[in-house]
């Protein structure tokens, strides 16, 4: 064994010079600790190697399932071996998130709907199908509640046309308004309030019909397309007579929420639901 050792010159009495020899405890101490630092790397760094080899391990999966939804027309078509596919998808990425908290930060902002199960949703998907007249645009979750504590406004946006009357894909908004709250660590409770239909664009070819572009377009005429571009339906759901009893609503349990993934379930065999994070609405 090297030893790490300190040298003093000492006179003995007859004239003569010897050295003492001695050994550095100092010194033999430092080699140890750098010894052991080498031999055992920080735990701090494990923990940082460990994180970035699940979020890999969770950006994949997230993957897998983007691509096993891609075909499926937001879940129209889906095949029962699609399903069973997608499904076991769901439950990977879902053993992630087990117990975590919902984070509301995260959670508030636009969602647009890539996948579902439920049989509210596929009906209104299917009528777009096969209804020359009708088409479904895109499906949005638009959450509230970024200065919230334990809930917030939810809105179910699906954008919707009539060919030749409305503009393409985009031509009307339907909107369920509903007020969540959290009741458990992944469940919230939803009561609905409103259903409105909004932002109104009619086609250019309603357009000319009302207002010919070359001929001068009249006061009455504008104001026609100006009234038109602003009609507000709204029905309420909460039931006037009744303001102490809850509105219809039901239990939504968030299976799994990061910075651009959202799933959820409908309590009570309502279907699950995979969403993208989306660029805001204006409503």
């Amino acid at each position: 064994m090297n030893l790490a050792s300190s040298t003093s010159f000492c006179p003995a009495s007859g004239g003569r010079a010897f050295f003492k020899i001695k050994p550095s405890i100092l010194n033999l101490n430092a080699t140890r600790k750098v010894s052991f630092r080498k031999n055992f790397p920080c735990s701090a760094t494990l923990a940082a190697d460990m994180t970035r080899v699940s979020e890999f391990e969770i950006e994949n999966k997230k993957h897998y399932l983007l691509t096993a939804v891609q075909d499926t027309q937001r879940g129209l078509v889906a095949s029962a071996d699609q399903r069973s596919i997608i499904e076991e998808a769901l439950v990977e990425l879902e053993g992630y998130n087990t117990g975590a908290p919902i984070d509301l930060v995260k959670l508030d902002g636009t969602w647009r709907l890539q996948y579902t199960s439920a049989p509210d949703v596929l009906v209104l998907l299917e009528l777009s199908a096969r209804l020359p007249f009708l088409q479904v645009g895109q499906i949005f979750q638009k959450f509230e509640c970024r200065d919230q504590s334990n809930g917030g406004i939810i809105r179910n946006v699906v954008q919707w046309s009539i060919p030749t009357l409305l503009e393409e894909q985009e031509g009307a908004t339907l909107l369920v308004s509903a007020k969540f709250d959290v009741v458990s660590v992944r469940n919230i409770y939803l009561q609905f309030e409103e259903i409105s239909v909004q932002n109104i664009k009619i086609s250019e070819e309603l357009q000319a019909l009302i207002a010919p572009a070359l001929l001068p377009r009249s006061f009455l005429s504008l104001q026609i397309l100006q009234f038109i571009r602003t009609i507000k339906a709204q029905i309420p759901v909460r039931n006037p007579a009744t303001p102490g009893r809850r509105s219809v609503g039901g239990l939504y349990y968030l299976s799994y929420l990061d910075g651009n993934m959202l799933l959820g379930r409908a309590v009570g065999g309502g279907g699950v639901f995979v969403f993208t994070k989306s660029q805001p609405l204006d409503l």
